[in-house]
Order: C-alpha cells, then sequence, then structure tokens
C-alpha cells in the first residue's frame, strides 16, 4: 500500500531508515506510531511512496498543511543505467506539471491504487466528483512563483524510474524559485559527493541514510490560499562506511530570496535537533544515537569556507603567512592540526569533522592551514586540498 498505518507496516517501507529507526517529532511521531490525537485527528499520514510496483522511498504527510513533513530515502550513488534522451524544449514545457503525481489514497482510503498517480487518474477514480481536499494539486501552483520544492530531490535517485517517483507532490513544498536553484540546490550536490566519496559500505556499496523536511510557517502565509508555504527546509545524513567510521551532517535554510553566491552552512546533527526543537518541542530525534556526533565531515566545512566550523587548534598570530581570501573569524589566527611547542596555550573550538571534498569545494582546506589579517584575509599553504607539512609551515613562519 501507499498510505500506512505505520511505516513499519510495510517491510521494504523500513529500509529508507537506518535500522528501520523513523524519526521522532514531538506532537507528530514518537516510537513510529504517528500522534493522531485531538485536533490533529487523522491529520498526518505516512506514505510508503511506491512507483511501477516498487517502493522508492517514505514520506509523512500533513493533510491539514498540504505538505510533507519529511522523506525518508537511501542514497545509493548516482544513477548507473542508460540516461532518457532529452525532450525538445517545448514538449517539455508542455508537460512540465503532466508528470507530477498526488496520492490516491489520501482522498479516498478505499481506493484500490497502491502507488502514487497522476491527478487526471485520481479523479477519474472518484468519478470526477469529488474535490481534492487533502493535498497539494498541479493548480495550486499555476502563476504562483513558487517551485514545487523536492525533499526528496531527483538528483539523488540511483535510477530513471525512482527519479520520476520523486515527482509526485506528496515530496514537494512550495519554494522560493531563488532559493531552490541557489544554495539548495548547491547544497544537495555538496551532499551527494559527500556520501558518494565517505559511504560506501563492507562490499564497497555506496549506502547513506537521509531525511529532508520542511518546517510550516505559523502565519497564514498560504500557496493559493490553502497550502502552506514553510518558514524552513532541513537536511540530515547519515552512513557508516567500511572503516567501520560513522558519517554524519545537517543543513537548513530559510525558504527566501537570499544571496546565491552564499553557501549553506554544515552543521552536526545535534545542531539540527537544536533547531527543530525550537518548533516541535524538546525530543527531536532523526536518527538512531550512533549517528548523534558532535562533528562533521570535514569535506562539508571546507565546502562552507569554514574555519571555526572545522576540527583543528588554534592559536594566535600576528603575522601573515601567504594572503589568500576566504571566510574567517573576526581575529587573526593561526591553525595548527599539529603539537604547538614552546607551552603555547591553545584556544579550543568545537570539534567537527565533515567530509574534506565538501569544504574543499567551498573555497576551504582540509585544515584550514590559514592565518588572518585585519581585513580578515586568509593565507593558505598548499593548492586545492594538497598542502605543504606542518614542519615546512613552520619553517615559513621563522623566516618571516
Amino acid at each position: 500500500m501507499c498510505w500506512v498505518k505505520k511505516f513499519s507496516d510495510v517491510p521494504e517501507c523500513t529500509e529508507f531508515f537506518l535500522n528501520g529507526s523513523t524519526p521522532n517529532l514531538p506532537g507528530i511521531l514518537v516510537g513510529g506510531t504517528v500522534q493522531n490525537q485531538g485536533q490533529n485527528q487523522n491529520r498526518y499520514k505516512p506514505i510508503c511512496q511506491k512507483f511501477n510496483n516498487i517502493y522508492r522511498f517514505a514520506t509523512l504527510y500533513d493533510t491539514f498543511n498540504k505538505i510533507p513533513v519529511f522523506s525518508a530515502y537511501t542514497f545509493t550513488g548516482p544513477p548507473t543505467g542508460p540516461r532518457r534522451a532529452k525532450r525538445p524544449k517545448e514538449q517539455k514545457e508542455k508537460s512540465i506539471s503532466r508528470h507530477w503525481k498526488i496520492e490516491p489514497q489520501l482522498e479516498d482510503e478505499n481506493i484500490n491504487i497502491e502507488e502514487m498517480n497522476f491527478q487526471s487518474g485520481v479523479k477519474e477514480m472518484l468519478n470526477n466528483n469529488k474535490v481534492l481536499v487533502n493535498q497539494a494539486v498541479n493548480t495550486d501552483y499555476v502563476k504562483s512563483g513558487l517551485h514545487k520544492g523536492h525533499l526528496f530531490p531527483c538528483s539523488h535517485a540511483p535510477d530513471d524510474d525512482t527519479k520520476r517517483s520523486t515527482c509526485t507532490l506528496t515530496n514537494a513544498v512550495p519554494q522560493n524559485q531563488n532559493f531552490n536553484q541557489g544554495r539548495w540546490k548547491a547544497m544537495e550536490g555538496n551532499v551527494r559527493e559527500t556520501l558518494v566519496e565517505n559511504c560506501k559500505n563492507n562490499n564497497n556499496k555506496i549506502e547513506a541514510y537521509v531525511v529532508t523536511g520542511a518546517v510550516p510557517n505559523n502565519n497564514n502565509n498560504q500557496l493559493n490560499h490553502r497550502v502552506n508555504i514553510p518558514d524552513l527546509m532541513w537536511t540530515a545524513f547519515c552512513c557508516e562506511n567500511n572503516l567501520g567510521q560513522w558519517v554524519a551532517g545537517a543543513h537548513w535554510g530559510e525558504n527566501q530570496k537570499e544571496d546565491q553566491k552564499k553557501t549553506l552552512p554544515s552543521y552536526t546533527l545535534a545542531e539540527l535537533y537544536d533547531k527543530l526543537n525550537e518548533r516541535y518541542g524538546d525530543g527531536v530525534q532523526l536518527f538512531p544515537d550512533q549517528c548523534l556526533r558532535d562533528d562533521i565531515p570535514t569535506e562539508l566545512l571546507l565546502k562552507d569556507g569554514g574555519d571555526e566550523q572545522d576540527h583543528c587548534d588554534y592559536v594566535p598570530t600576528e603575522e601573515p603567512l601567504i594572503k589568500n581570501t576566504c571566510p574567517c573569524p573576526p581575529r587573526k589566527r593561526v591553525c595548527n592540526p599539529g603539537d604547538v611547542g614552546g607551552g603555547v596555550k591553545r584556544m579550543k573550538f568545537q570539534k567537527r569533522d565533515i567530509p574534506t571534498e565538501l569544504l574543499l569545494k567551498d573555497g576551504g582546506d582540509g585544515h584550514d592551514h590559514c592565518v588572518y589579517d585585519d581585513d580578515c584575509v586568509c593565507s593558505s599553504v598548499g593548492v586545492k586540498g594538497y598542502y605543504l607539512p606542518v614542519v615546512f609551515v613552520s619553517v615559513l613562519v621563522m623566516m618571516m
């Protein structure tokens, strides 16, 4: 079935959650059970998203706000099979809304259809005599200026059918175009590459778990007077690789127009939990405890251009090294991942270990070997992630 009482009702559906453990969101989903009591009677619907007879991912849907709470999926790498030929532009434009699907059983639980279907097909099942009231539909987005923002992005799908399955309105929220095509899209690409490079299991196959969600606004800000436009979008991932390491990280961003040149900062799961606790109440947990770490894969931090977010110790410095621009905090520092001699006292920053490739892509550096001047100019030793030994760095400093 597509719509279920609990995700665990469908064994294939539990495979989209790490160890079969569903997220905890106070007042919404706790211990795998939807909290549909009181004023929330029948509001939240677990959906095992099925397309072409295969379960593709899982979604918890809010029929009151008509947007998903979250979608969960297993990331297994980029497509490996042949790709479809591109359609002519005019044909693509004509069919832009036709390929979006909806969930039949959200409108009538007795419909004997076990997978997502096109809107016209659902209305035909309902004898065209019923307005679709429990979910968003294509016409809600017409001339709205907002995108249908995927929670499970098609760019993370392993094959063409799974890509097509992500185009269901139960997997989409009204998303600002600038945000969707800018920082959010860039983040999706960065995370994809991080998972490819850091999440190979003992069979040398890519396997990671991702949960992406949206927090509805409380200001009655609606699309077409019926679909909530979320304030915040968030995503988190976790995997255990063939080195026995747990890799986890998170992102979130405001659903609004913003500077496309900026990147979404990377956060730990603990930080995301704190952020979501502000909206849902204490007790938010998206993954089992082994994922809850105080560090982030190094690449993600470097892709953010981060420095206080990385896993280095810092000591004050008076002289810059080779100048190169990168973000930095408002004080001069040298990052020294090795031991600092001479009894120099280190200034400790929170350890956060993010996959290195993400940090590098955002203009950072694997260990952020930088010093900073009064104009916040960062000096990097090495190029594109290939760095000179710490001993040689020390020699350069002594020569200066």
